[in-house]
């Protein structure tokens, strides 16, 4: 998929004449992107079992100029400076981990993976009372997989937030999706949160699995096998994708990404670094993912997460402060002051929220 991306990236441009490279210094039509220190470096490779491609990037300081202006704001930080050093550099920011709604194959006790369903009646409320119980938590990027039903979630969730600004998704599939899908009003992009969604937050892929009924499949495979395939760390079901595997890529977007398909404007778009400079960051994604996710967070053993169990439409809060991911866990309800232990930063802002709203 990264493959795929990048090079038809690069593709477009140099199709289009947009690319010209002299040295350190690559410009796309009116928007420029100049590479300074060691540039940047993409390695493509397949995972052992080949159900997967992933990839990785090192740079060192990005500069972007161009004459029209995207909804997300590009992150930039400062030459030869590791993770560690940036956070702790960096300020408070609200990380939201929401796993989807029920879906119409959960209802039908089938397997899932990536096979793109959407929410049943019981999801989209789910999603709604999502949205209640963070509606006074600051949201200013949304990550979603490419799946319907973790789309559905984010959007439903933001229709119940106090702020009332519109979640958009980004469209990078072309070039014309970018520009047909751009923004031409410097205020409604103040009112605006980007969406960006990502295959590398999809659901674990099940492989041959897909579609089969659970109990059905436990019969004809046997009960420990079923639970070998579902419940190990680094066992796929035929076909498909380990829990290790799918760890790998989701992990890597969470900390490394950058979205080379956004041409003509290069922007960074990683999620570690968004909240590393302040912004509220909220992941609307699947179980696999998203305990992947919370491996990383919590520094969980293999052992430990593969027991990790998370409800649909019940949201997590963390707070990145001094640099460490703190777990504030989940709410009880939308209505109660204290569900989030509010910090002082995030109390602020549910004040300035009541004085806009009375």
């Amino acid at each position: 998929m990264a493959t795929a991306v990048f090079h038809q990236a690069l593709g477009t441009a140099q199709s289009h004449q947009h690319l010209q490279n002299s040295g350190s210094h690559l410009e796309f039509g009116n928007a420029s992107l100049k590479l300074i220190s060691k540039g940047f470096k993409v390695d493509i490779g397949l995972s052992r079992r080949g159900s997967y491609s992933s990839w990785k990037k090192k740079f060192g300081v990005i500069q972007a100029s161009a004459s029209q202006t995207s909804v997300v704001q590009p992150v930039s930080y400062p030459p030869n400076n590791s993770s560690d050093e940036l956070r702790k550099k960096s300020s408070e920011a609200a990380l939201i981990l929401i796993r989807h709604g029920e879906s119409l194959w959960n209802e039908k006790n089938l397997f899932t993976g990536c096979v793109d369903v959407p929410l049943t009646k019981k999801g989209v409320e789910e999603a709604i009372e999502a949205g209640k119980r963070i509606s006074n938590i600051p949201v200013d990027m949304i990550y979603t997989s490419a799946l319907i039903r973790a789309q559905m979630t984010a959007m439903l969730a933001m229709t119940q937030h106090r702020r009332k600004k519109v979640p958009i998704i980004l469209h990078n599939e072309n070039e014309q999706a970018r520009e047909w899908s751009q923004i031409f009003s410097e205020d409604t992009k103040k009112q605006s949160i980007p969406v960006v969604t990502a295959s590398q937050l999809n659901e674990r892929m099940y492989g041959e699995l897909q579609g089969l009924n659970k109990q059905e499949t436990a019969d004809r495979f046997g009960k420990e096998k079923v639970h070998e395939w579902r419940r190990s760390y680094d066992i796929p079901p035929p076909n498909g994708e380990s829990l290790e595997m799918c760890a790998e890529r989701a992990v890597a977007y969470f900390k490394d990404h950058v979205c080379l398909a956004m041409l003509p404007i290069p922007s960074s778009l990683m999620i570690e670094p968004q909240l590393l400079s302040g912004k509220n960051v909220m992941i609307a994604a699947h179980g696999n993912s998203l305990r992947s996710i919370i491996m990383y967070l919590d520094k969980l053993t293999s052992q430990e997460v593969i027991n990790l169990e998370l409800s649909t439409g019940i949201p997590m809060l963390y707070i990145l402060k001094g640099g460490k991911f703190i777990r504030r866990g989940s709410p009880a309800g939308p209505t109660e002051a204290g569900v989030y232990a509010y910090t002082r930063s995030l109390a602020l802002y549910r004040q300035k929220l009541d004085d806009m709203l009375r």
